[in-house]
């Protein structure tokens, strides 16, 4: 079977130990899905993978708000995105959920019946987006706001780091494009899905698997309140910042600045602020925060050298994720989350 990872081979889950094997756990008690390839291309950097995994689970999974409202925000980011493989993942989820009619509709192209639902997907695919008309009024209660944030965040993250290093295919041959799979996959989820697990599990991962990550990574922004959303953001702020490390002065000022003046679009295809090949380290910083589809082998083997391993690919590969993800949260208009009691 061909293999859905690019540019790197991720351990083995099978060998998995300690923060990994944890992570691997819950994924298959509050996911359904044990060695789910998002999490497990993250597998070589454990605090990534971990803090990755604890910030989707402390907002789409154990956040406050219906899954299903969740899922079609987590749909909309993913299609802004342009992420096929998420894209494809969250129309099966839909059907997990139980709602079976919005889960084909959606997969034929047509908006929700429901224009509550409309409205969630369309926010969603706006949060890309600074300053987008369709980020207020929330289309969800305020109080609901720190989950579907978080679970916003974490598919603008994840759906970075799918299409730096994974293939556009869910499953072989992209049979979850068929009818039929696509509800027998969801429906083989959907116990797992339609539980409410408890907050929490994600940050003990943090804190007691050997990542220090909560010493150190604070609480987390305002919108986020006091929930578990705001720790596990954080940590994944932390984890991936650590990433800028592989980047010299001028290739860390470059993505800031690119990042600071972008405006959601994505690049055209002659983009003339994409470093060329002599800076490798920024041009897939960049990539992999506004373009991640367009990595290429020639990208990556331009950028490689001995020491600079799959690990380390991963940590710049989420550093330019995570840069896009910073600029989208902070251009978020959270007014009413930060009020909300």
């Amino acid at each position: 079977m061909p293999s859905p990872f690019r540019h790197t081979t991720p351990p083995e889950p099978a060998s998995a130990a300690g923060p990994v094997r944890a992570v691997y756990t819950q994924l298959a008690r509050d996911f359904g899905i044990t060695r789910a390839p998002t999490f497990v291309v993250l597998s070589s950097v454990p605090e990534i993978m971990a803090s990755a995994w604890a910030l989707m689970r402390e907002s789409l999974i154990a956040g406050d708000g219906g899954r299903t409202g969740k899922e079609l925000a987590a749909l909309g980011v993913s299609e802004a995105n342009r992420c096929p493989f998420c894209v494809d993942a969250h129309k099966m989820l839909l059907h997990a959920t139980g709602d079976h009619a919005l889960a084909e509709r959606v997969a034929r192209g047509e908006q929700p019946a429901d224009e509550d639902q409309a409205r969630v997907l369309a926010w969603g695919r706006a949060t890309r987006i600074p300053g987008a008309p369709e980020l207020t009024p929330y289309p969800f209660p305020a109080a609901h706001a720190p989950a579907y944030i978080g679970t916003a965040l974490a598919f603008h993250f994840i759906n970075r780091v799918v299409s730096a290093l994974l293939t556009e295919r869910l499953l072989p041959g992209n049979v979850q494009r068929f009818r039929a799979v696509r509800s027998l996959g969801g429906r083989s989820l959907s116990r797992t899905v339609r539980r409410h697990p408890a907050p929490g599990a994600g940050l003990t991962l943090l804190d007691g698997a050997g990542l220090a990550l909560l010493d150190h990574a604070g609480p987390g922004p305002d919108w986020a309140r006091a929930t578990t959303v705001g720790p596990a953001y954080a940590a994944l702020r932390a984890a991936a910042g650590e990433g800028e490390r592989l980047l010299d002065a001028d290739d860390r000022i470059l993505v800031r600045e690119t990042l600071g003046a972008w405006d959601g679009a994505h690049p055209p295809l002659a983009w003339d602020g994409l470093p060329g090949r002599d800076r490798p380290g920024a041009r897939l910083a960049l990539l992999a925060a506004l373009a991640p589809y367009r990595i290429t082998e020639e990208d990556v083997a331009a950028w490689r050298t001995p020491d600079r391993t799959d690990a380390a690919l991963v940590r710049l590969v989420a550093y330019g994720a995570f840069a896009a993800v910073d600029r989208i949260e902070s251009a978020l208009p959270v007014r009413t989350a930060k009020e909300a009691s």
